[in-house]
């Protein structure tokens, strides 16, 4: 171990452990591990991770910062409302610990460049928060022989498992598709900004989520290979569920990287509905039109302002209840970043049926704005 008095200094209290010692600590300061999603899973096992010493950190999300994100995503302020929040996340840990390295990927992990990524890392930890994102993930990593360290959280309960590790006899580990092997329908489950969470569940997941990153790679303790823990928060109980490999697992996962490339995930997922997404070039087409509804649906003091067009602000919580609008043939969504108002335009679909056209804004306003600015 590098003999810095400063490194030592910052590390003593973990080298002082007698199972874990100089040499585990060694192990995490050489140690890739791979971030997806800076959510409230994410900031939560980021602290600590970064905390502990992992040398290199890759952090990897598209999505901006929002006032609703505040309450369980430690790592931002009201000052950071609609910067990136890989870019972000990286600023704030880097502060907190400059000796290590870490990779901000602004970008959304696709059927395109996941294995390129995941395949830079020793370990990935899945702070996503969609079934399409957790299928693409899970199979990427049993592509590639990656330890997967699996976490989620809805209202006031989350799971925590370890997945597709090498096990002493040769064979890999249980993967989520042991687990759940099919995608619920769309639809069946409904996600965090449908139903709340908890702010402090995530923060408790995510730790333990870094926890197993460190058992692995240390090689302390027992990680949950082969189980799954389920925590609630209402009564402080856990739960720990034993897990098998599925004899017909492998059938559902791409057998090879052409077959991976080839799977569409939001259409296994079921979310394509009948929306279609729009880039910034049609979009400034159809709000021309005197009969498209063009509706805001982020939190009513999000920045940045939009004083471009006219249009509604709607957020996504009331949107569906609130929007009852027979004049207009099509509505067309945004949000900060696109995410949000796919899902808004679903609901939209589900309420007008067929009667109407619903299109989402690819890349949300910041893109937008963005691009027009580029224009000028």
């Amino acid at each position: 171990m590098n003999n810095s008095n400063q490194l030592y200094e910052r590390y003593s209290r973990q080298i002082a452990l007698k199972t874990f010692g100089e040499a585990g600590q060694q192990k995490l300061l050489q140690s890739r591990i791979l971030m997806i999603g800076a959510g409230g899973l994410g900031c939560a096992a980021l602290q600590y991770l970064a905390a502990a010493g992992i040398g290199h950190i890759g952090i990897m999300d598209y999505d901006t910062v929002s006032l609703n994100n505040l309450h369980r995503q430690v790592l931002y302020g009201v000052n950071n409302i609609g910067s990136p929040k890989a870019v972000t996340a990286a600023a704030v840990l880097l502060q907190a610990n400059p000796g290590i390295c870490i990779t901000a990927i602004n970008d959304k992990l696709t059927v395109t460049n996941a294995l390129e990524i995941i395949q830079q890392y020793d370990i990935v930890i899945d702070g996503t928060d969609n079934f399409a994102a957790r299928y693409l993930v899970n199979d990427a990593c049993f592509l590639l022989n990656k330890p997967l360290v699996y976490g989620a959280v809805s209202k006031f309960e989350g799971q925590v498992a370890v997945f597709n590790v090498l096990l002493p006899d040769g064979n890999f580990s249980t993967n989520y598709r042991d687990l759940f092997p099919q995608p619920p329908a769309a639809g069946e489950v409904a996600n965090c900004a449908e139903t709340g969470v908890l702010g402090i569940l995530p923060g408790i997941i995510g730790t333990m989520q870094a926890a197993e990153v460190i058992k692995l790679i240390s090689g302390i303790g027992t990680p949950l290979i082969n189980r799954l823990v389920s925590y609630n928060a209402l009564n402080n109980q856990l739960f720990e569920m034993q897990l098998a490999p599925r004899s017909d697992t492998n059938l559902l996962i791409p057998e090879n990287e052409a077959a991976f490339l080839a799977m569409d995930y939001d259409w296994l997922c079921g979310n394509t509905g009948d929306t279609i997404e729009i880039d910034t070039t049609q979009f400034d087409a159809l709000r021309k039109n005197q009969s498209v509804a063009i509706i805001d649906v982020r939190e009513l003091n999000e920045m940045p302002v939009v004083d471009e067009f006219i249009h509604l602000q709607l957020p996504l919580g009331n949107i569906e209840e609130q929007f009852q609008d027979t004049e207009h043939d099509t509505i067309v969504v945004f949000c900060q970043s696109g995410k949000r108002s796919l899902l808004a335009a679903r609901m939209l679909a589900d309420k007008f049926a067929d009667s109407k056209k619903i299109f989402s804004l690819a890349g949300g306003i910041l893109k937008w704005k963005q691009e027009n600015n580029l224009k000028k």
